[in-house]
């Protein structure tokens, strides 16, 4: 698989989600004259079973991807038809009933398989843009928050970028403590395993910053840089130390070191929901005032029959928007 289009393309992402999501990463590759697709996903075990049958349903990894056209030689209405059938042929073959595909805002690989994927726009995902603005504080981050940031740096907060870090403990303390904060689903209480994990695959590809008071580390944001991106992965910031706003000199200091480094956009991704009034996404604007892409994301049934039957079987409408219906209970 293609290793510089970007983070959520490469061959080791899928690995990392593998306990979290319960499924084993893997990877399809359609090439013929035309040209060359690949999709990277999960595939995860259905706990029924059809007439003794064990079946399977795919889902994106963490964050975006879904299938992505990685070399268009000739045709590419043809490439897409016979990477549909082929596809779809592996699925059948696999005993594999559906797929849920989170595309890549940025990259924009709804587009080729918009029609293939019914693909449904849901919301704006955030960025800071590096390249654009020769001062990307000034251009990108409202006003209100740079005189936040003024104020933050002026009560004695500093900041501390750490280029492929060795270790990930501090920053898992304060993660652990803002996830407790914050009453998160246990998927987001990742465990060791996924911190080491991190670091064996992607150790070139992380940024630790700190916000750093009297010495003390008191907010922490973990970072994946690949091919002139910054994607923000996770943060977090000590509950004893909200009254400082450390998350703003968290943004701040990324946003220096990137366009010192020649990055070309920070990624913030969306909010929790769709609404533009989503308070995750709101703060996230303030960083972000004239950078954003769309997010798609797509839903196929590979198998129709078989999810029919497993939605009978959950009692559950077929038509239910959450998909695939069957997981909903």
């Amino acid at each position: 698989m293609s290793e510089n289009i970007d983070l959520y393309f490469d061959k080791n992402y899928g690995k990392l989600y593998e306990k979290a999501d319960c499924g084993t990463q893997e990877i399809f590759v359609y090439e013929d004259d035309n040209g060359k697709i690949t999709n990277q996903f999960l595939k995860r075990e259905i706990k029924e079973r059809i007439d003794g049958k064990v079946y399977f349903d795919l889902i994106t990894p963490y964050g975006y991807g879904g299938p992505i056209i990685e070399n268009l030689l000739k045709d590419k209405d043809k490439l897409l038809q016979n990477y549909e059938k082929d596809f779809s042929n592996y699925c059948l073959q696999n005993n594999i009933v559906s797929e849920f595909v989170r595309f890549h805002p940025i990259i924009k690989n709804y587009e080729d398989f918009e029609k293939m994927y019914n693909a449904k726009y849901m919301r704006k995902t955030l960025a800071t843009n590096l390249e654009k603005y020769e001062d990307p504080v000034l251009s990108e981050f409202s006003k209100s928050c740079r005189k936040e940031i003024r104020r933050v740096l002026a009560s004695g907060v500093e900041y501390r970028v750490t280029e492929k870090p060795e270790s990930l403990e501090e920053f898992k303390r304060i993660y652990y403590l803002n996830m407790e904060r914050k009453n998160a689903s246990e998927y987001y209480f990742f465990d060791d395993e996924y911190f080491n994990n991190i670091i064996k695959f992607y150790k070139d590809n992380l940024l630790f910053v700190e916000a750093i008071y009297e010495n003390k580390t008191i907010a922490t944001g973990l970072y994946f840089v690949y091919n002139g991106i910054i994607h923000v992965h996770l943060s977090g910031t000590d509950t004893e130390f909200l009254n400082l706003s450390p998350a703003y000199i968290l943004k701040y200091g990324t946003a220096l070191w990137g366009k010192e480094h020649g990055y070309k956009l920070i990624h913030y991704g969306g909010g929790l929901s769709n609404s533009e009034e989503d308070s995750l996404y709101c703060f996230k604007r303030k960083f972000a005032k004239n950078t954003d892409f769309d997010f798609y994301i797509g839903k196929k049934i590979w198998n129709q029959e078989i999810y029919d039957k497993l939605c009978e079987l959950k009692q559950i409408d077929k038509s239910e928007e959450f998909f695939p219906a069957y997981r909903k209970v």
